[in-house]
């Protein structure tokens, strides 16, 4: 069973943790020590950034780690090579998050292939277009058992979500705002009533809601009406300030408690 699957079916606790970094920063090599980090600490999901030079999603803590990752001469060759080196060693699920230029330049199936050689169980494309989604990607990443994860977000349409959810498989990233990544303090009255009406829909795959959350206040709203959280622009932050997973772990954990 692909190991996003078989998380969500052993885990309904809706607690599960998904911490996101961008690969080649702080440092060239630091991607196989963040991951194992990460799994001994108790994540539950891992999102391994690939760098790239226009990312329309990112906010400037995950956009500018991109521009230091490319500077340390990350390349997507190199980041498969590095997670092959810890293959091995990682139990829970890794997804890789780039955009679809990278990918495409890398050729489809070969990235699909090389994901399932070094132990990758998903994709989140965020500017993938969903009709490329299910002509182009779909097919092959079926082919080769890895999960192409879709975002929504505030503005999705229903009929739209619900179309996503009948044609996806794994989990659904529910994003907390239409705006792009970035640490929040507080989610206001409209996106906690977006969080209740995606939660009433009863879609078949589960949620993980994301973008914003940095603090007890935040993890909390979300734990309550998805799956579990993904971590990243306060993961990143912290790790370029620490230079040091475990630390950064230490403080993430810090902050999330107050």
């Amino acid at each position: 069973m692909n190991k996003i699957n078989q998380l969500f079916s052993e885990r309904h606790d809706r607690k599960l943790l998904s911490l996101y970094f961008c690969a080649g920063c702080p440092t060239l090599d630091l991607t196989g020590a963040v991951i194992t980090t990460l799994q001994r600490r108790g994540v539950s999901m891992i999102e391994v950034g690939i760098p790239f030079s226009d990312p329309l999603a990112d906010g400037p803590v995950i956009e500018g780690a991109g521009t230091v990752a490319l500077r340390n001469g990350m390349t997507l060759d190199l980041l498969f090579s590095q997670l092959r080196a810890v293959k091995d060693d990682v139990r829970i699920p890794l997804v890789l998050m780039g955009y679809l230029n990278v990918i495409m330049h890398y050729g489809v199936e070969p990235f699909f292939a090389r994901c399932v050689e070094c132990g990758v169980s998903g994709c989140i494309i965020p500017d993938l277009p969903f009709q490329d989604y299910l002509d182009v990607v779909k097919p092959v990443a079926d082919r080769y058992d890895i999960r192409v994860i879709m975002m929504i977000t505030p503005e999705t349409s229903e009929e739209r979500i619900r179309f996503i959810d009948d044609h996806t498989d794994g989990f659904i990233y529910m994003v907390s705002s239409a705006g792009i990544t970035g640490a929040q303090q507080s989610f206001g009255d409209a996106k906690l009533a977006y969080f209740e009406r995606i939660d009433a829909m009863q879609l078949r795959n589960p949620r993980m809601i994301g973008f914003g959350i940095s603090n007890r206040q935040t993890l909390e709203s979300a734990r309550a009406h998805a799956a579990g959280v993904i971590i990243g622009s306060k993961f990143v932050t912290l790790l370029n300030e620490t230079g040091d997973p475990e630390r950064a772990m230490d403080e993430l954990f810090n902050a999330l408690k107050q």
